[in-house]
């Protein structure tokens, strides 16, 4: 079998894997949207469907183009609107993106014995950052997709579906412009090949075309001021350029047994030349500059960005696996597969963002528990707290409640921010943990504190006794899950404001008990 023939062999594994895929996902079909799900992607494609706006206005428009939003409102309209239906899309499309991997990993270990794209695959759907994503409204994983499609039909040299492949690339997530960069660079600086090149370039008119429309509509390029600033001008900093480059190196090759794989890595470039090829090192260009670009710009610096650099690592760690001995082999991708599952549950040490593991879960049930008692027991107070649970208690769309609450947005919890609140007019206000901080959390030391006060805008969230003491509110309820927490205060606590159960989908025996505890 090879990845140029592809025919019903390849739909087999196609439906294995997206088998494999749903089955796994199975508990979190109804799991309600996380952050930027709610907050940007879900009402930018429920625009698209409902009212025909390919510039969100139900959310800040920004540089990201349509193609994804496109995609989610093209199923709706096929299956009807729902969070199952928007698990199912994506984990459709992420289906596509393992077969695409497995043919990708196919074509790169040409030659190699012990059946390297498989452990590939393995790898790549035991990484947590992936399970997640691949359920998820979001732009990371179908950049994937379109990156591992386009990158292999450009190393069989089959220009014109690697050409359209981009296209589609680039309307799903601007910063995988390095595919094409690298494709265009690699025909002209190599062979001078024009003719080929000319394939790549409408999907870079195609680009510029969406940002020319942004600035017509919106009146700037890449969509609004304060996304321009945040993820071009405040993250080149030096500093928080070279931490987040760091932040790179130490995610794709230590955490979750990834070590594993970056010591045979370095086991395979020293002792053989598997790598020594053209295809090897168009891939290793591609993956180190799409690394490094994400480096560079996007302020939150999230690990979801290297999404599109997983299938390429786990090609190459599988490729690497094969100049082991047979016993080393069998025993290294067992437990590099069991490392990143346990990541699936277990939190680093290090601050991270919740969306790279089953934290997102948690902290998505928590203010689902939230919301139901806030539109029992307080249906018209006025509601202060923080983006994203603001936008999840305004809309029914999202799952959280079934009618608009009042709220008012604070730029964020800081008690900066929330001590100049005019405690006369907070009826209601929701704390909760935006970072994940365990008593074992580097978090936790002073100096890393004052780095990310120096250099990421870091300050103290208000405590619940902060928040008693300085807006006169009572403590009403309290929740925890897995070392996550909401609190909802009131100015005046309504009979009503019952512990609401939380359900996990962790195991138990990993992480702290949920509890829930009513405090008036």
């Amino acid at each position: 079998m090879t990845a140029r023939r592809p025919g019903f062999a390849h739909l087999i594994f196609f439906v294995f894997f997206g088998v494999v895929l749903f089955a796994i996902h199975a508990p979190f079909f109804t799991l309600r949207y996380f952050w930027d799900e709610l907050g940007q992607f879900v009402p930018a494609a429920l625009d698209i469907m409902r009212r025909g706006k390919w510039v969100p206005v139900s959310a800040i428009p920004n540089a990201h183009p349509p193609a994804v939003m496109a995609y989610l409102a093209g199923f709706w309209r096929v299956t009807g609107y729902s969070i199952p239906a928007t698990r199912s899309a994506m984990l459709l499309l992420a289906s596509v993106g393992v077969m695409f991997a497995f043919l990708l990993a196919i074509e790169l270990c040409k030659g190699l014995s012990g059946a390297p794209a498989f452990a590939a695959v393995i790898l790549l759907v035991a990484d947590p950052l992936f399970y997640t994503q691949s359920m998820m409204a979001q732009l990371d994983m179908p950049a994937m997709v379109l990156g591992c499609i386009a990158l292999l039909f450009f190393l069989q040299e089959r220009w014109l579906l690697s050409g359209a492949a981009c296209i589609f690339l680039l309307l799903a997530k601007e910063t995988a412009i390095v595919f094409p960069a690298v494709f265009v660079i690699e025909l002209l600086w190599r062979g001078r090949r024009w003719r080929e090149a000319a394939y790549y370039a409408p999907c870079f008119i195609v680009l510029g075309l969406w940002f020319l429309y942004l600035r017509h509509v919106t009146g700037h390029l890449f969509g609004d001021p304060g996304f321009t600033h945040y993820n071009i001008q405040w993250a080149l900093n030096p500093v928080r350029v070279a931490l987040a480059i760091l932040r790179r190196i130490y995610y794709l090759f230590l955490a979750d047994f990834r070590w594993i794989g970056a010591a045979a890595l370095i086991f395979a470039l020293r002792r053989t030349r598997i790598f020594a090829t053209r295809a090897w090192r168009i891939t290793a260009v591609v993956a180190v500059a799409q690394t490094l670009l994400v480096s560079f710009l996007g302020g939150a610096a999230l690990e979801r960005y290297l999404v599109p650099v997983l299938p390429l690592l786990y090609a190459a760690v599988a490729a690497a696996f094969t100049t082991l001995s047979p016993r080393l082999r069998t025993a290294a991708i067992p437990l590099m597969a069991a490392g990143l599952v346990a990541g699936w549950f277990l939190n680093p040490i290090l601050t991270f963002p919740y969306e790279d593991n089953l934290a997102m879960a948690d902290f998505v049930n928590l203010h689902v528990a939230a919301a139901r008692t806030l539109e029992s027991s307080y249906p018209d107070a006025t509601i202060y707290t923080a983006w994203p649970l603001t936008a999840a208690l305004r809309r029914p769309d999202y799952g959280y409640v079934h009618r608009r609450l009042h709220t008012v947005e604070t730029s964020d919890l800081h008690y900066a921010t929330l001590s100049r609140l005019d405690p006369a007019k907070v009826d209601v206000l929701v704390l909760y943990a935006r970072e994940w901080q365990s008593s074992w959390s580097v978090m936790r030391l002073e100096w890393v504190r004052r780095l990310l006060s120096r250099y990421y805008e870091y300050a103290p969230d208000m405590t619940p006794d902060q928040a008693a003491a300085v807006l006169h509110l009572v403590p009403v309820l309290h929740i925890e899950l897995h070392d996550q927490w909401v609190e909802i205060l009131a100015r005046k606590p309504r009979a009503g404001a019952e512990p609401v159960e939380v359900h996990s989908r962790r195991p138990s025996f990993l992480t702290n008990e949920t509890s829930a505890s009513r405090k008036s």
